[in-house]
């Protein structure tokens, strides 16, 4: 790719999200997708502003040397002041695989901090697992929990780093529930909690996705299965809540249960609903791309029928403007249930 038609997308996107980047900054929030190259002319590479850090990444093909200085030259006039790491993922299992120089590398891995809607969250472009601590196109659902979440009971389950239990209590719901499998996950999650003056104390539930829900569904998790002892997993009380965010990874195995967004999503939706009170509003995540918003309505609306409750209301909640999508089909899809 010559330097001119690189530096013309570059410029392309970043002329684009003037109105957002300025509604952004007013909202206090300095992280942003610069680039998304699936949709805007360079498919595999994404780039992204949180905070102080320019966050490059590649999944596709490694950015050869010029390709990646012009990309730094172009950022470097037109937002001065960021760190630039470059995290070439093209590898297998997305492993990020390019070594650093030591001055750069010192800078991926140094925490810091940046700014989302007022509220403050931790980022480090190294670490020990592949994907940024927050995830950007995720801001239009942590946009809408805050709006739903005053007064309630909040279910946040695979929470990663919790950046949607922080959304909900910041807006005052009443008692908020994160729950992840990793400890270093929710170790992130507390950072991200205690940078804030949150009016509520969050809990933090480390334990498999499935043995929580059941647990909160009233149907139990026995300790042996087939024979087998299953893992130790922490012990929770029956109860339903206002507000479930069900935010799976596209594909993860362990002894209590299977996730296969693409295949079987209702093995998890059926028992978020039933975590979710009766007139309760389940929100629900899939970003896989191959899977159409459209039968993926579908398959929740079967879902929600073989489980007894009735889905009264359906609404898509869509990436905001730096994630554009020339389809209407962003791989990241957001439905709203109310149950």
């Amino acid at each position: 790719m010559t330097e001119t038609s690189l530096t013309a997308l570059l410029l392309a996107a970043f002329t684009a999200r003037q109105p957002l980047i300025e509604q952004l900054h007013a909202e206090d929030t300095n992280a942003y997708r610069l680039f998304n190259g699936s949709t805007e002319g360079r498919a595999g590479l994404t780039v992204d502003r949180y905070g102080d850090l320019l966050l490059i990444q590649t999944f596709h093909d490694t950015l050869d040397g010029h390709d990646r200085s012009e990309i730094e030259n172009f950022y470097t006039a037109a937002l001065p002041g960021l760190s630039a790491v470059y995290n070439d993922r093209s590898r297998a299992n997305s492993r990020i695989s390019n070594p650093l120089p030591p001055e750069v590398l010192v800078e991926a891995h140094k925490p810091r901090e940046f700014h989302e809607m007022g509220l403050r969250y931790v980022v480090q472009a190294r670490h020990g697992g592949q994907d940024p601590w927050l995830f950007l196109d995720m801001r239009a659902g942590r946009r809408r929990v805050r709006q739903e979440a005053v007064g309630k009971s909040v279910l946040n389950l695979f929470a990663y780093t919790c950046g949607i239990g922080v959304a909900a209590a910041s807006a005052g719901a009443a008692h908020v529930v994160n729950v992840d499998f990793a400890e270093s996950n929710i170790g992130i999650g507390k950072e991200n909690a205690r940078l804030n003056e949150l009016p509520i104390r969050m809990r933090f539930v480390q334990s498999d996705a499935f043995a929580a829900m059941r647990q909160l569904a009233g149907i139990g998790q026995p300790k042996m299965v087939r024979g087998k002892h299953m893992p130790v997993f922490p012990k929770l009380e029956k109860r339903a809540f206002d507000l479930v965010f069900l935010d799976p990874p596209r594909y993860a195995k362990s002894p209590f249960g299977v996730v296969d967004i693409i295949n079987d999503y209702a093995a998890l939706m059926k028992l978020a609903l039933l975590c979710t009170v009766e007139g309760g509003t389940l929100i629900c995540c899939n970003n896989a791309a191959q899977i159409t918003r459209e039968v993926w309505a579908d398959q929740l609306q079967r879902c929600a029928t073989k489980a007894g409750r009735t889905i009264r209301q359906i609404e898509w909640i869509t990436p905001e403007e730096d994630f554009p999508s020339h389809d209407g089909q962003p791989p990241l899809k957001i439905a709203l249930l109310r149950v």
